[in-house]
C-alpha cells in the first residue's frame, strides 16, 4: 500500500465491495525461499464474528498448488483503475509526473477448502460473474454432463485466505489543491479516474467500475 496516510481507505465494507467489483486478484506468496504469483478470481465471505475471508480455486498444474495443504502466508491484490497524471494538467509550476490508481490489498493464511466448500465456491463464483450479464440467462453446472464436471473438477483445487489485514490506496490527487485536481479530472474526462477524483475527499460508499 501507498506509504501516504492521505490516500489510505481502511473502512471495511468499502474495501469488501470494491473486492467484489474487482474480483481477479493477483496472488503473491513466498515459499520455500521463493516468489510465487498466481491470479484467481475471489468470492468474498463475511463468517462469524467479524471474519472475512477470499474463496478462490487454482488449477492443480499451478506452482503454488502443491504447497495449499501445508498452508502459507498470501497476499491478495485486487486492482482498479489507473491514469497517468501529466504536471501540466495541475496548471501550477514545479509538479511531476505521477499515476493516480485504486487498490486493495488482503494478506492472510491460504489453506484448501473441503469438497463440499469448493463445490459452493464454483457455484457462488458463476453465479456472481453471470449475474454481471444480465438479463443473459444464467450459465449453472446444470447444463453440464456430471461426468464431465467431475473430470474437471479433479484438476482444482478449492482455497481459502483468511484476510488479517485489509486496506486500501485510493490515490486520486488528495494532496492537490481543488484547482489542480479539476484540471487533473478536466484533462481525464471520461476516464474512470476522474469519476473516482470527483468522489475524493471522502471516504467512498461504494466502488465504481
Amino acid at each position: 500500500m501507498h506509504p501516504a496516510k492521505g490516500f489510505r481507505v481502511e473502512d471495511r465494507q468499502a474495501l469488501l465491495a470494491f473486492v467484489r467489483a474487482h474480483p481477479f486478484v493477483t496472488l503473491a506468496a513466498a515459499v520455500g525461499g521463493r516468489p510465487f504469483v498466481a491470479q484467481a478470481p475471489v468470492v468474498v465471505r463475511e463468517l462469524d464474528f467479524g471474519e472475512v475471508a477470499l474463496d478462490f480455486h487454482l488449477s492443480r498444474g499451478n506452482a503454488l498448488a502443491p504447497f495449499v495443504v501445508q498452508g502459507f502466508r498470501a497476499v491478495a491484490l485486487a486492482t482498479g483503475p489507473d491514469a497517468y497524471v501529466s504536471p501540466d494538467w495541475y496548471g501550477s509550476e514545479d509538479q511531476v509526473p505521477t499515476w493516480n490508481y485504486v487498490s486493495v490489498e488482503a494478506e492472510g493464511l491460504v489453506a484448501p477448502l473441503s469438497a463440499e466448500e469448493t463445490l459452493a465456491l464454483l457455484d457462488d463464483l458463476s453465479a456472481q460473474e453471470e449475474a454481471r450479464l444480465a438479463p443473459k440467462p444464467p450459465w449453472t453446472r446444470a447444463k453440464m454432463t456430471p461426468a464431465r464436471f467431475e473430470t474437471l473438477l479433479r484438476g482444482i483445487i478449492g482455497c481459502r485466505l483468511s484476510v488479517e489485514r485489509l486496506e486500501g490506496t485510493w490515490k486520486l490527487s488528495q494532496n492537490k489543491s481543488a484547482a489542480e485536481r479539476a484540471g487533473v479530472v478536466a484533462a481525464l474526462g471520461d476516464h474512470p479516474v476522474a469519476g473516482w477524483m470527483r468522489d475524493a475527499g471522502s471516504e467512498p460508499a461504494g466502488p465504481r467500475t
